[in-house]
């Protein structure tokens, strides 16, 4: 059980260390309280209808709100707490004690809250099974680029239906562990239409879309990798930048080169794309001064990094996002996060769900890692998958509790959010709701 929901009307009571910001607050990207760039995109805040109703959460031993102007802290902690949502929107934040009247009223019952979780990086797109790649690999074959090949050919062959019902899957699965927006991507069909498709079929489940066209070089241009780059910025692009907000490329031996990638994204962005990038995951390259110098929302994976790489991330809006899943997954060194942190660049926590090197959709278990191996303290790997999140998809309206905000909230059945953490593998999200409404 959730808490205990009535119809009372009313709300019942209740760089260096020397430039370090902290949680993840870097220069030009948002950061908890900071403005977002001048390119950010709020979300809609369409009004609520005659018809909505109010629900008032009361009870909440501690309120994350992401917001140090609501409560304590850079994630502005209210403690005995209550939220108002109306309509899609939270209405109000703060001490239970003074909250307002409200249609509904739902008892946390001494329960933590934390704003839905913000997942920036998947690849949901897909169909097909790798188990047998990760059994051997967890066997000793370390992981290459080109297990992508596997799955493109079973994601060609599989029905729109299939991909739906695939998609509507995870994203659901990711819904019930407290993920309220999510970001997926193509890059299992690397031709024309089989993208094209891609997209279509995840803009169906998301409003945060990625055409990766340039995921890999599919077998038949393994001979004529510029042709490839020009089957993307040409024909391919033309018919997916309609079904997408965001271009990708995997900047990586084995993908994309450094001038394969800027050709890509610069394209994408003559498209109206905004650039996002897979970054430095393998080995040291490009990739992460690549996104910065084109004003990329993020640099996925970041986990080889030179200082010209950090130093170049703390001067940008370029938000690092970082991956825990798929080092679990492959057995790869782990991102150094308190070295960005303290540098000041702005960290998100994603958990690139995908089927070959990190098939997780659980935001918690990457918060888990991210404090257990990747040096995050628990408030700064929580604010990473939630407003870091939303700063790497360059929003406004979710990631944070605070009013006008996205009414997205989770309950944990715990009484902290350092549970997310320190009870790792368990399943604490206990109620969720998305746009204002109870979805779990």
């Amino acid at each position: 059980m959730s808490g205990t929901e009535t119809g009372s009307g009313t709300a019942g009571p209740g760089g260096s260390p020397g430039r370090r910001r902290p949680l993840g607050a870097g220069t030009g990207a948002a950061g908890p309280g900071d403005p977002v760039p001048s390119a950010a995109r709020s979300g809609p805040a369409p009004a609520a209808s005659a018809s909505a109703t109010s629900t008032a959460v009361t009870g909440i031993a501690v309120l994350v709100t992401n917001d140090p102007a609501l409560g304590e802290g850079p994630l502005g902690l209210v403690r005995d707490a209550a939220v108002v949502l109306d309509g899609e929107r939270v209405a109000w934040a703060g001490p239970s004690r003074r909250a307002p009247a409200a249609d509904t009223r739902v008892d946390a019952a001494g329960r933590a809250a934390v704003p839905g979780f913000v997942d920036s990086h998947s690849h949901l797109v897909f169909d097909g099974d790798r188990t047998e790649e990760f059994n051997a690999r967890m066997s000793g074959r370390p992981y290459a680029a080109g297990g992508i090949r596997t799955t493109v050919a079973a994601t060609r062959a599989a029905t729109d239906e299939r991909l739906h019902a695939n998609v509507a899957r995870y994203v659901a699965e990711a819904l019930r562990q407290g993920t309220t927006v999510i970001e997926t991507k193509s890059g299992y069909g690397l031709a024309t239409d089989q993208e094209a498709r891609a997209l279509r079929i995840a803009a169906a489940h998301t409003d945060e879309v990625t055409f990766l066209g340039a995921h890999i070089v599919p077998p038949e241009y393994a001979d004529d990798p510029a042709g490839y780059v020009g089957l993307v910025t040409g024909p391919m692009l033309d018919a997916c930048a309609p079904h997408a907000r965001w271009i990708d490329v995997f900047c990586e031996r084995g993908a994309f080169d450094g001038d394969q990638a800027r050709a890509v994204l610069s394209a994408g962005a003559a498209r109206g794309l905004v650039p996002r990038v897979h970054a430095n995951q393998l080995s040291y390259g490009p990739g992460v001064r690549l996104a910065v110098e084109l004003g990329a929302a993020s640099a996925d994976h970041c986990t080889h990094l030179t200082d010209e790489d950090v130093d170049a991330l703390a001067q940008g809006e370029t938000v690092a996002t970082l991956l825990p899943g798929a080092e679990f997954s492959t057995r790869a060194a782990w991102p150094d996060a308190r070295r960005l942190l303290d540098a000041g660049v702005t960290v998100a926590l994603s958990t690139d769900c995908n089927p070959g090197s990190s098939f997780t959709s659980s935001m918690p278990f990457c918060i888990a890692l991210a404090v257990r191996d990747m040096g995050m303290t628990p408030d700064e790997a929580l604010w990473a998958a939630t407003a870091g999140g939303a700063a790497a998809l360059r929003r406004t309206d979710t990631g944070r509790i605070t009013p006008g905000a996205r009414g997205d909230l989770v309950l944990l059945d715990a009484p902290s959010p350092v549970h997310l953490a320190y009870r790792p593998g368990v399943p604490l999200v206990s109620a969720v709701w998305r746009r204002g409404e109870r979805v779990h």
